[in-house]
C-alpha cells in the first residue's frame, strides 16, 4: 500500500481509495460506517482520514503495540472444550464509532430498562402483581431453573435488586438498535472493556487524542463510590466474589478487582458468623460489607441453593435474612436473563412505568400460549427457535436455537407438533440480520456484523450508562460467529463528542493525602503466596540437583558411576527421573507454582506473570527436545537464568507487606528442606568421591568455600558453609535466620504476650541449629531437621491458612 495524503474530514463524504478502498455495505444490512446512501458518517471521517495517511508498515506496527500491550498486560479469556486453555484476548484493532448524539437515545433507553427490570424483579420475588394482572404466566416463574424460591420475600440490604447490568444491543437494517438480551445475573466484560480501550489508544493514540472520546473511568468512579456507600459498618470489606480461576472471564474479576480497589474472594475465603458474612484473613475474621457477585447465584450457598455447590458459601442467604450484606446483584437476578422475558416486557413497561419502551427488544414470543404458537408455526421462515429458559442470545447459545426454515426441511415432524408438544420450553423470535462495522480483514476494511455490550451501573445519581463497551465482531458473514468461542473478536467503543470531554481519573484529585496500609491478607491468598514460593525454590532446586547430575553424565558417559547412581537415587525418592533430561516432576513444580500465582491475579503483577509464564514455555520446550549431558545441562542454566529473573522481578517490585511475608517463608521453608535433604543424604562416611565437590556447586558456593577455608572440600568445612554458616543465602540456618525476622512481623506472631506456636517452633529451631558444630551434624540430625522443618509448615498452616 503506498503512503498518501488523504482528504481532510471535512471533504470526504465518500470513501475513495486508501485502506477503505472498495468498502461497500452488505446489500440490506445497515453499516456502522456508511449510511444508507453510501456516505461516510461524520464521526467516522477522521479515522478514515488517518488510516490513508499510513502504509502497511505504520498500520502493522500500531496493531503489534496494541496486541503487545494485551499480551504483556496477560489478558486472556478461557475457552472451553477439549483444551479447556487460556487464549489471548482477540483484539480487532479499528474501534467503533459512534456519535455522542446517537448515544444519548440509546442510553435513555437503556437507563428506562434497567429501571424496569428492577422493578420486574421486585414484584418477581415480592407481590407478584404481575402475575395477578396476567402479565406473567406463573409457569414462566415457576418452572424457570433461575428462579429461586428462597430469596422470595428478601428485601436487599441496600434496596435495590440490580446494581450492574449489561445489555447485548444491535442495529437493524432500519437504523434503529434493538436489545438482543438482558445480562444481570454477573454480567462480565467492563473490565475487557477498559482493556480494549487501552489497547486501541496503543494503536491510535493520535487519533484518539484529537477525538473527543468519552472516557470510561468517571462510570467505574461512581459505581465505586456507590458500593462504598452500601456499607453498614465502617470497617465494611468490599469484594469482587469470584468462581475462581477456572471461570472463563477470571482474569476481568482479578483486574476489576484491583483496578477499583476491593478485595477477589472466592467462596472458600468466605463464613458467616452470627449472621455476618466474614472473610478469613491471616489476621483472624474480618467483616465483609459488599460483595459484587461474578458467581452464579445457585452455586452462592450450598446450605439453602445448590447442595452441589463447592464454589459457594454456606449461610449467605442467612446473611441476606438479617440485612448484613449487599450482594450485587441480588441472588435470583438471572430469571431477568431467560429469552421467554423479552415477550412480556413491553406490556409490563406500559403497565409499570405507563410508556412504551424507548428500546424495544428483539421480537420474540413464548410458545407456551396458543396465539403465540400458532403465530411462530405461521411465520416459521423469519423465525429463530430456541429454548425459552436460555440465558444467552441464540448467536451464543453453542447451537441450540435452529431457523425455523432449516426446521421445516430437516425434521420428521411438523412444526405445529412440535410447538404444542415443548412450547413451554421453547420461543420464537425474528431472525435478525445485525448491521455491520469496518474490521481489518486480510490488509483491508471489510464489513464483519456486530453487537454491542453495554454497561449500566446504579450510582447515588441513578443508573448511569457507560459511554462506550465493546462490540463483538463476527469472523465472518454469519451473525452466530460473533461469539469469542466461535472465532468472533472485540473491539473498543468510542462515543464521539463534537467538543473536548472531561478527562476523568480514578486518582483523588487533592494535593494531600492519606497513606493507607493494605489490608488484611485473605488466608486463600496467603496460602498461595506461601506455595508459590515453595514450588519455586522446589523447581530451582531440582534444576541445580540436575544440571550438576548432567554435566558429570556429560564428562562420563556412565550412569552407573558412584556419584550419579547416588544423585540419582536420591531424586527418585522425590519422584525426579533423571533418565529425562528435562523431567516432568520439574514441569509440575512450574505447573503449580502457575496455578498458585494465576489464584492471586488480583496481586500478582503482569511482568511476573509474564516471567512465569515464559518460564513454563521454556520448560516444555526443553522437555520435547533436549538430549542428556551438555545439551541438558546448557537448559538448565537458560531455565535458572529464567527463574532468577523472576524472582529478580519479585524481589525488587513486591510491596513488603503480609503477602510478600508469606511468600518469603515459603522460598526459604523449601530452600532449607532442599538443603538438608541433600546435606543428609549426600555427606558422611558413605559419601562418594566428588560428593562435596557437587554440593557446593548444587549450593552455589564454590567461590565461597575457596575464600573462606583454605582447604580441600570435606565434610566440616562443606557442612559448615551450607548448614550453619548465617551469612551464606543458601544454608539451612541462613533460611530459619530469615523466617525468624519474616514471622517477628505476621500477625498475632504473640497472643496474650505468648509467643504463637509457630512463632515458638522457629525459634526453637533456629536456636537449636545455631550452637550445632559440623561434627554434631549427622544423618539423624538432618532427618530429624526434616521433619522439624516440615511440621513448621504444619503449624503455618494451623495458625493463618485455616
Amino acid at each position: 500500500m503506498a503512503k498518501k495524503q488523504a482528504a481532510g474530514p471535512e471533504q470526504m463524504s465518500r470513501i475513495e481509495g486508501g485502506p477503505a478502498f472498495g468498502y461497500r455495505a452488505l446489500p440490506g444490512v445497515a453499516d456502522e460506517m456508511l449510511d444508507a446512501r453510501g456516505n461516510v458518517r461524520p464521526v467516522w471521517q477522521r479515522l478514515l482520514a488517518t488510516l490513508g495517511r499510513m502504509d502497511e508498515t505504520d498500520l502493522a506496527n500500531r496493531f503489534a503495540r496494541a496486541d503487545r500491550y494485551l499480551r504483556d498486560a496477560g489478558v486472556f479469556y478461557r475457552a472451553y472444550g477439549k483444551e479447556n486453555s487460556e487464549r489471548s484476548w482477540p483484539l480487532s484493532h479499528i474501534p467503533v464509532l459512534i456519535d455522542e448524539a446517537e448515544w444519548a437515545t440509546v442510553s435513555a433507553g437503556l437507563v428506562q430498562r434497567a429501571e424496569l427490570l428492577e422493578r420486574v424483579l421486585a414484584d418477581v420475588y415480592g407481590e407478584n402483581r404481575l402475575v395477578k394482572a396476567g402479565l406473567l404466566p406463573p409457569a414462566l416463574i415457576a418452572s424457570n431453573p433461575e428462579f429461586l424460591r428462597p430469596i422470595v420475600g428478601l428485601e436487599p440490604a441496600n434496596g435495590h435488586f440490580l446494581h450492574f447490568c449489561s445489555f447485548e444491543i444491535g442495529r437493524g437494517p432500519d437504523g434503529n438498535w434493538w436489545v438482543l438480551s438482558d445480562r444481570t445475573e454477573a454480567p462480565s466484560g467492563a473490565g475487557f472493556a477498559l482493556e480494549n480501550r487501552v489497547a486501541t489508544t496503543r494503536a491510535f493514540s493520535d487519533l484518539y487524542a484529537e477525538s473527543h472520546v468519552h472516557r470510561l473511568a468517571g462510570f467505574f468512579g461512581a459505581f465505586r463510590d456507590t458500593l462504598q456507600g452500601h456499607k453498614q459498618h465502617a470497617d465494611d470489606r468490599i469484594a469482587v466474589l469470584s468462581p475462581g480461576i477456572a471461570n472463563e472471564t477470571y482474569f476481568e474479576h482479578a483486574y476489576i478487582a484491583r483496578y477499583l480497589g476491593f478485595m477477589l474472594l472466592e467462596g472458600e475465603d468466605l463464613t458467616v458468623v452470627d449472621g455476618r458474612v466474614m472473610v478469613r484473613t491471616v489476621a483472624g475474621l474480618k467483616p465483609v460489607g459488599v460483595l459484587w457477585r461474578r458467581l452464579d447465584a445457585s452455586f452462592a450457598d450450598p446450605l439453602e441453593l445448590n447442595q452441589s455447590s463447592h464454589i459457594g458459601t454456606p449461610g449467605i442467604v442467612e446473611a441476606l435474612r438479617a440485612g448484613s450484606v449487599s450482594i450485587v446483584n441480588a441472588l435470583g437476578s438471572g430469571i431477568l436473563e431467560t429469552r421467554a422475558f423479552l415477550a412480556f416486557l413491553p406490556a409490563i413497561c406500559r403497565y409499570i412505568l405507563g410508556e412504551e419502551q424507548k428500546l424495544p427488544s428483539i421480537a420474540t414470543w413464548w410458545c407456551g400460549q396458543e396465539a403465540e404458537r400458532r403465530h411462530v408455526a405461521g411465520n416459521i421462515e423469519r423465525m429463530v427457535i430456541g429454548p425459552a429458559y436460555s440465558t444467552r442470545p441464540f448467536f451464543d447459545d453453542e447451537g441450540q436455537s435452529v431457523l425455523g426454515a432449516s426446521f421445516r426441511e430437516s425434521a420428521g415432524t411438523s412444526i405445529g407438533e412440535w410447538l404444542a408438544a415443548d412450547g413451554g420450553k421453547l420461543v420464537g423470535q425474528e431472525v435478525v440480520t445485525l448491521s455491520t462495522t469496518p474490521a481489518w480483514v486480510h490488509g483491508r476494511l471489510t464489513p464483519r456484523p456486530m453487537s454491542l455490550r453495554v454497561f449500566a451501573a446504579r450510582t447515588r445519581d441513578g443508573w448511569q450508562i457507560m459511554p462506550g463497551g465493546f462490540a463483538r465482531i463476527g469472523s465472518g458473514d454469519d451473525v452466530a460467529a460473533i461469539a469469542m468461542q466461535a472465532g468472533g473478536t472485540a473491539a473498543d467503543v468510542w462515543i464521539v463528542s463534537a467538543k473536548p470531554v472531561d478527562r476523568t481519573t480514578l486518582l483523588p484529585a487533592e494535593e494531600s493525602f492519606t497513606r493507607n496500609l493494605p489490608g488484611s491478607l485473605p488466608s486463600r491468598a496467603a496460602d498461595n503466596l506461601f506455595w508459590l514460593g515453595r514450588y519455586i525454590e522446589r523447581a530451582e532446586g531440582a534444576l541445580r540437583v540436575l544440571r550438576a547430575w548432567h554435566g558429570r553424565f556429560a564428562e562420563s558417559a556412565d550412569p552407573n558411576m558412584p556419584l550419579l547412581k547416588d544423585v540419582s537415587d536420591y531424586l527418585a525418592v522425590l519422584g525426579i527421573s533423571t533418565g529425562e533430561p528435562v523431567p516432568d516432576s520439574l514441569l509440575s513444580s512450574i505447573d503449580s507454582a502457575l496455578f498458585s500465582a494465576g489464584n492471586i491475579r488480583d496481586r500478582f503483577s503482569p511482568d511476573g506473570w509474564l516471567a512465569l509464564n515464559d518460564l513454563s514455555r521454556t520448560a516444555r520446550k526443553f522437555h520435547a527436545t533436549v538430549q542428556a549431558g551438555d545439551d541438558a545441562t546448557h537448559a538448565m542454566t537458560i531455565l535458572l537464568r529464567k527463574l532468577a529473573g523472576f524472582a529478580g522481578l519479585v524481589h525488587e517490585n513486591m510491596y513488603r507487606f503480609t503477602g510478600w511475608r508469606f511468600l518469603s517463608i515459603g522460598r526459604y521453608l523449601e530452600r532449607g528442606l532442599h538443603m538438608t535433604g541433600l546435606l543428609g543424604h549426600m555427606s558422611g562416611p558413605e559419601a562418594p568421591d566428588g560428593a562435596y565437590d557437587m554440593l557446593l556447586e548444587i549450593g552455589d558456593s564454590v567461590m565461597t568455600h575457596r575464600r573462606r577455608y583454605n582447604v580441600n572440600t570435606a565434610a566440616p568445612t562443606v557442612t559448615d558453609l551450607l548448614a550453619l554458616d548465617p551469612l551464606n543465602p543458601r544454608s539451612v540456618l541462613y533460611q530459619l535466620n530469615e523466617i525468624k525476622k519474616e514471622v517477628e512481623l505476621l500477625p498475632n506472631a504473640f497472643v496474650n504476650g505468648q509467643m504463637s506456636p509457630f512463632y515458638r517452633e522457629t525459634m526453637r529451631l533456629h536456636s537449636g541449629l545455631a550452637i550445632m558444630t559440623p561434627e554434631q551434624m549427622d544423618r539423624a540430625v538432618y532427618r530429624r531437621l526434616m521433619q522439624d522443618l516440615e511440621h513448621l509448615s504444619e503449624l503455618l498452616a494451623q495458625t493463618y491458612l485455616g
